[in-house]
Order: structure tokens, then sequence, then C-alpha cells
């Protein structure tokens, strides 16, 4: 078949791509590359106000005139290449915002798509209407909308979540829900907003290419290490916050049998020099299952603390702490279980081995690539 991806959320789309290719079929990617982590794609869409002088002209212009400048130059990068986004059997958009452009220019772009192309699939993931509206409901026990519900940060920096419920975004929602031919989870986070949805497909385990993914093997020789890497445009939405406060606490009583980094905003080549020295990586506490930034560690046989509630406990049918350590945004929680992994040595060997089989097993990107022709081909054929 030929596919269109448009998009790119944390390698989600590359990885899916590449299971795609082996299984014999033609792929194209047109995305931005998901910004400053810059993944490969076929058709890149350029964004030119994203930081420095730009962004401070975009902000200007919009505050005066209510034009965004950065959707006004994803819509001409789109226009110049319309003739490479015609004619596909299956297009999958990456979310409900895959262009990230506002929605009147998303619209714009979408029916352009909806009418040139066969099927149109959605993916939930990353934030979107009907996960927002979840959290915002507190149909979660926590969420990544937590921290704005305690007040840690305001509705101005919360905005890239808040705005699915804002009108024009809830007017994008339904538009794409009439013209796609249904709704694919990527993880549990996902699919418990869409479990009773008419559209929705089924969950879909994220693809990772762990050709790719070397299995770091890093014996205890002296200190444990503790690696937080922390972005702070995202410090109160992973949890970033209690994890510090957790780990206060493991430096004062075990400052002999620790060795802790926490990084900030730092380049990713820095960044995996101190990833590929850690037995613990700390991930994010507000999740019920895992993202790829977890997913990538436990591939590489790292000790994660994410999300893995009771019910991805329950859909994989595994037992607690034995593939990934459940990180609640509770400080004394997240300090016993890391007094546990200190105590124990033998078990971050132990789970470091189930997590990468974990990943070979349940998202195995050849595996998972088939499991999307399986489901969007079984959809087609009832239309």
């Amino acid at each position: 078949m030929k596919i269109l991806l448009i998009g790119e959320y944390s390698r989600l789309h590359n990885s899916l791509k590449e299971g795609l290719t082996a299984i014999g079929h033609d792929v194209t990617l047109i995305a931005d590359g998901d910004g400053f982590k810059d993944y490969p794609v076929d058709i890149k869409i350029k964004n030119k106000y994203k930081r420095g002088f730009g962004k401070f002209i975009k902000r200007l212009v919009y505050k005066l005139f209510k034009i965004d400048l950065n959707s006004l130059a994803i819509r001409q990068q789109f226009e110049t290449n319309k003739p490479h986004l015609v004619g596909y059997d299956i297009v999958q958009l990456i979310n409900e915002n895959a262009f990230k452009t506002v929605p009147s220019v998303e619209k714009r772009l979408l029916e352009f798509i909806f009418q040139n192309n066969k099927s149109v699939f959605l993916l939930s993931c990353g934030c979107d209407f009907p996960s927002v509206q979840y959290a915002f409901a507190k149909k979660f026990k926590y969420s990544v909308l937590t921290p704005f519900f305690e007040n840690k940060v305001s509705k101005k920096a919360f905005f890239p979540v808040l705005k699915y419920m804002e009108e024009s975004y809830v007017n994008l929602h339904t538009y794409i829900y009439k013209n796609i031919q249904g709704v694919i989870a990527s993880d549990m986070d996902y699919h418990l907003p869409l479990e009773h949805h008419a559209q929705y497909l089924g969950f879909i385990p994220n693809p990772v290419n762990t050709e790719k993914i070397v299995k770091i093997d890093n014996p205890i020789d002296d200190k444990i290490v503790i690696f937080h890497g922390i972005n702070t445009d995202n410090y109160y939405k992973k949890g970033n916050d209690i994890f510090e406060k957790a780990l206060d606490i493991i430096s004062k009583n075990y400052a002999n049998k620790v060795n802790i980094i926490t990084t900030r905003n730092i380049p990713y080549s820095d960044y995996l020099n101190h990833y590929k020295k850690a037995h613990i990586l700390l991930d994010m506490v507000y999740a019920y299952d895992q993202g790829y930034n977890a997913l990538e560690a436990m591939a590489a046989g790292k000790v994660v603390f994410t999300g893995a509630e009771q019910e991805w406990l329950e859909y994989y049918n595994l037992k607690k702490n034995t593939v990934v350590i459940n990180a609640e945004p509770e400080i004394q929680s997240l300090v016993e279980q890391l007094e546990w992994l200190i105590n124990n040595p033998e078990q971050i060997g132990i789970i470091s081995k189930n997590a990468r089989r974990f990943i070979e097993d349940k998202h195995n990107y050849i595996n998972i690539a088939h499991e999307y022709v399986t489901l969007w081909t079984q959809r087609i054929s009832k239309n």
C-alpha cells in the first residue's frame, strides 16, 4: 500500500514507517521532525518562528493583528508540497493538530488531505480533545492536568494542553472525526478516554525499533547511578518537582550508595552520555503508561520510573515493579521505591532484563506495523 504519515511525536511515526517499509509498503512521512528533536522526515515542514527574533515577531504580529505567522508559513509549505500529498491508500494523522497550525488553517490543510486520498485515520497521541476532556473531568486519579489543578502552573503556561478545550479546537476535533475512518490509541492514557467512543478502533502499542537501540549492560561496580534529565518547559507537567524532592531525601540518606545526575535543558548528545551511565532513569509521574522516552530507556535496559498503573498491568498481565516502576506523584512512595532498589541492587539487573524483553515482545516495530495494517484494512473493508 501507499501510505502517508502526517506529523511526528517522539519518533512514533519514524518507527512505524521503518516497520511498514520492512513489510513491503511505500511510506512517506511529512512533519517538522518534532521540533528540536529533528527526527528524519521525507517532507520537511519548517517552523521558522520557534525561537529568537522570529518568535518575538510572531508574538508581536499575533498580539496586534491576531495573525499566526507560523501557520501561514506552514500553509505556504503545504501548498508547495501538494503534488506529493495525493493518491495515498492510507493517511494517518499523528494527532488532532498534526500540522501544528491554528484550527482555521489546520482545517483547510486537512480538507485537501481528505479530498485527495482514500482513507484517513487518526492517532490519539499527545494531547487531544478526548484525553484533555477526560483529564479535565478528573476521571484519571492523576494526569498531566494535575499540576494545573494544584495551581503549580498558570493557565497561560498550560495553554498547549488546555487549548484543546477551546471552541475552535473542539470544532476542529468534530470536523476531523466526521472525515476519518476511525481513531487509534497509542497507549493507555489515550485508550481509557476513547474506550466507549463510536469511532474508536482500538489500542496499538507504540512501535520501537530495537534494532537501533542497543541494550546497555551496566554492572554496578560502586554506586548506583540515578539519572534525572529535566526539560524545564515540562517541569511540572512531568512531575520533575516531585522527583527532585524525593532525590533530596535519597541523596542525604544514601550518599555512599548512589550517584545522582540531574541535568537541565542539555543538548541531546550530552543527555545520551549521562543516560548511558545510568542504572535508574526518572521519566515522569503523571501517566498510566509509558511514553517514548521511557520505552527507549527500557529497551536500553534501564530501570525506569514512569507510568505503569493497574490498568496497564492488567492489560499486559504483569506484576507490579517487574518491568518498570510505577512512579506515582507522591514523594514518600518514590523514596520507598528508590530505597528498595538501592537496598536490593540485584533487582536492578532483573528489571533491566525484563524491560528489554518486554519491549522486544510487546513493542516490536515490525509486529506493530502488521497490527496497523490489519486494523486499517479491516476498517476499510467494512465501509
